[in-house]
């Protein structure tokens, strides 16, 4: 039995070791294949490339192999072969993205952006180093940074964005000065000096052109040198100073010839000969070998030579068919490798403007709900507080405004949450004829200030009660409801439910919005549901809205598995159908209306303390006079650090803890508040978005979250709910 269970172990061990032998000789080629290139033997450099890739493959090194199709078109790139080397480079950004290789991903995109460059391609070699510079970045990698940087820079100076190509080489020059790169450096300043001289500062430009020449002198960077010398000559062209521009020119010809030289002769046919026999396989060596020998032991009749000649021939024909079908078939799915790259960066481009735009709407979001708390706060306050009667017009004006403010608002967080498909379905028991009536009398103001009145139909063989997203429903009919009023004046709207479909207690019902207002041509009706479009800029301006409502609509009904049609006509007016799947359920039990803090005890209240954490005053004022109203009583501070110390000296019952403050954040105030006190109930009054925060909030130990600016009822209703909880309150009412 002992030897049975080693035997496998002992298998395993060799197997291991073997592959770590195998991966250790493909390191070696790998840093053979750098020197050689480094010293320009460049087809020695091929050879070990090739039989590293060979060995990678037969122990599926993937990393190995990334590498070492990234050197392959380093090195295709340096023998002026750019399409075989975006072949391989491709190759190899497919494999580093797959396994998540980033560091030598951003090298591979850095090489991508020199093929792109040498083919005067610009634009396409900017995108790949703005990409490889992020991923370094992302490594924490600023040695490489400098690099790329340095890249970018030249290629700005070829696109004439000066300004950006002397930014860009300022950091270049900083981060080779900080890690003593002398190469990146040298060969910084002098690009640099052009930029700064085409900046209109030529005493400067030339300056730092010569010190970096004389960095890449005392160095011996040829290659820079010779580049030196021609920006130089460039530079002195430019200030009139012909003579020496001569001089520093001829100096750039004489090395640039120096170093053409030791190329072409690295180069040589013969030397791509030499390699070309090393790399004949076993197979064409022993054939060779065979047929010397028989030659040598026969001398076989012209019969069986023209013979041999002709299977030769007839070999050779079929080979070079076979050569050719592969080289189509190899073409095609490089370009298919190709265009794949092309798309993963494109898509990761979208990927960060997504981001971009989510953070932006939440930035922008949470910046506009903080003062429209304080706007519908106040205007409800002056309303309640028995204001002059010719005042009263002015404060509804300004809680109308408020309002549709906040409407816009969440339309537009709709939206996005509806194209990232983060809205969720939530079903729920409901009578929809009084949903449908209830939103009809709630538009029917709207209605009447248009000379136009609202119909219900609501068909007899459909029930009243059903299970689905009220809300949602809810929504729909009133945007589309609301767009029949502002384009229907002195007319009639016709809100229908009927039964289209019913398969026991499951019915598709067909609800209708129609109208006979102004109507929509045919060519507005094809863009009629993207965001923000309106008939119109006339439309626009004369009947108002964002033009977000009916893209709105589209996106909740498809969430909703339903689906949307369009009758109208100009001047005869519109109809719109949508059809929603819905189960029946049976009716609910009438429950009366919930009254909260009108029955507690007020020595029982007086008891009740709350902390509110508000770093803005105008909001301190609202949220203390809420709570008054219902005969509560609040402390005040307006930073986390306060909020915690508080906490800790005093006895709450509830927190109403702002996000965004001064000092520490009302995430960070609540994490410490819940190191010392687990059971406090703790609101979160925010204005951020909250299902993008929703991990965030759970994580800092938030009881529950309500959004501002809110609805009194809501707020009410929650604040009752957990001191009930926590003060088991007397002569309540039920909940």
């Amino acid at each position: 039995m002992f030897l049975l269970f080693c035997a496998p172990l002992s298998a395993q061990i060799d197997i291991s070791n073997e592959n770590e032998n195998i991966q250790i000789n493909i390191n070696y080629k790998i840093d053979q294949a750098q020197q050689d290139l480094e010293n320009s033997a460049y087809y020695k450099a091929q050879k070990q490339l090739e039989e590293a890739l060979k060995l990678s493959e037969s122990i599926n090194s993937k990393k190995s192999a990334g590498i070492i199709y990234a050197k392959l078109g380093k090195l295709q790139y340096i023998l002026e072969e750019p399409d075989a080397a975006l072949i391989n480079l491709f190759k190899a950004n497919e494999i580093q993205r797959i396994i998540k290789d980033d560091v030598n991903r951003a090298e591979t995109y850095k090489v991508i952006a020199d093929v792109y460059a040498g083919n005067q391609d610009y634009r396409q070699a900017l995108d790949y180093y703005v990409s490889a510079n992020a991923l370094f970045d992302q490594e924490g990698l600023d040695d490489f940074v400098a690099e790329v940087l340095l890249k970018e820079g030249k290629t700005r100076l070829k696109t004439k964005q000066y300004l950006k190509a002397n930014q860009q080489l300022e950091r270049a020059i900083a981060l080779a000065k900080r890690y003593e790169l002398d190469k990146i450096h040298s060969s910084a300043l002098i690009h640099n000096g052009k930029a700064l001289t085409l900046l209109n500062q030529p005493e400067q430009g030339l300056k730092t052109t010569l010190e970096g020449i004389e960095l890449a002198k005392v160095n011996g960077f040829s290659s820079i040198l010779a580049n030196g010398y021609l920006i130089l000559s460039e530079l002195e062209e430019t200030n009139k100073n012909y003579q020496a521009s001569i001089k520093f020119l001829k100096k750039h010809m004489q090395l640039s010839d120096s170093l053409l030289q030791i190329k072409r002769a690295n180069l040589s046919p013969e030397k791509r000969l030499e390699i070309l026999l090393d790399n004949q396989t076993e197979f064409q060596k022993e054939q060779a070998a065979n047929l010397e020998e028989k030659i040598k032991e026969n001398n076989l009749s012209k019969l069986t030579t023209i013979l041999s000649i002709a299977l030769i021939t007839i070999l050779s024909l079929l080979t070079l068919s076979l050569y050719k079908n592969n080289n189509i078939r190899l073409k095609t799915n490089n370009m298919l490798h190709i265009k794949n790259s092309e798309l993963i960066v494109a898509m990761e481009k979208a990927e960060l403007a997504s981001k971009t735009k989510a953070n932006f709407l939440s930035t922008v979001t949470h910046e506009l709900r903080t003062p429209l708390y304080a706007v519908t706060g106040l205007t409800n306050m002056l309303l309640d507080e028995d204001p002059k009667p010719e005042q009263i017009p002015h404060l509804k004006s300004l809680k109308f405004s408020g309002e549709y403010l906040l409407t816009f608002i969440n339309d537009i967080l709709q939206i996005n949450k509806i194209e990232a498909n983060k809205v969720d379905i939530e079903p729920e028991n409901f009578n929809l004829k009084k949903k449908m009536t209830n939103v009809i009398a709630a538009l029917n103001n709207s209605a009447s200030d248009n000379n136009t009145k609202l119909h219900l139909e609501y068909a007899n063989d459909i029930p009243e009660t059903f299970n689905a997203d009220q809300l949602k429903i809810s929504q729909i009919l009133i945007n589309l409801i609301g767009n029949s009023i502002k384009f229907t004046k002195d007319g009639d709207i016709w809100v229908r439910a009927n039964k289209i479909k019913q398969d026991g207690k499951n019915y598709v019902i067909r609800f209708e919005v129609e109208d006979n207002g102004i109507g929509i041509s045919k060519e507005k009706q094809e863009r009629l549901y993207d965001s923000f479009s309106q008939g119109s800029v006339q439309i626009n301006r004369t009947y108002g809205g964002t033009g977000l409502g009916l893209s709105i609509v589209k996106g909740l009904i498809e969430i909703l598995n339903g689906k949307i049609y369009l009758e109208s006509q100009i001047g005869k007016g519109s109809n719109f159908i949508f059809e929603i799947p819905m189960t029946y359920a049976e009716p609910k039990a009438k429950q009366e209306k919930v009254e909260y803090f009108n029955k507690i005890d007020s020595l029982e209240l007086e008891k009740i303390k709350i902390l509110v954490v508000e770093d803005n005053k105008i909001n301190q004022m609202i949220t203390k006079k809420i709570l008054n109203k219902m005969n509560l009583n609040c402390d005040i501070v307006d930073n986390g650090e306060d909020a915690v110390e508080k906490a800790q000296n005093e006895n709450y019952d509830v927190i109403l803890m702002d996000i965004h403050m001064p000092g520490i954040s009302g995430l960070e105030a609540t994490k410490r508040i819940r190191k010392f006190n687990k059971d406090i109930t703790i609101f979160a009054l925010t204005a951020v978005t909250i299902e993008d925060k929703m991990p965030e909030f759970d994580e800092a130990g938030f009881s529950d979250i309500i959004s501002k600016p809110f609805k009194q009822e809501i707020f009410e209703k929650k604040l009752f709910e957990a001191l009930k909880a926590n003060n088991g309150l007397k002569n309540t009412p039920p909940s």
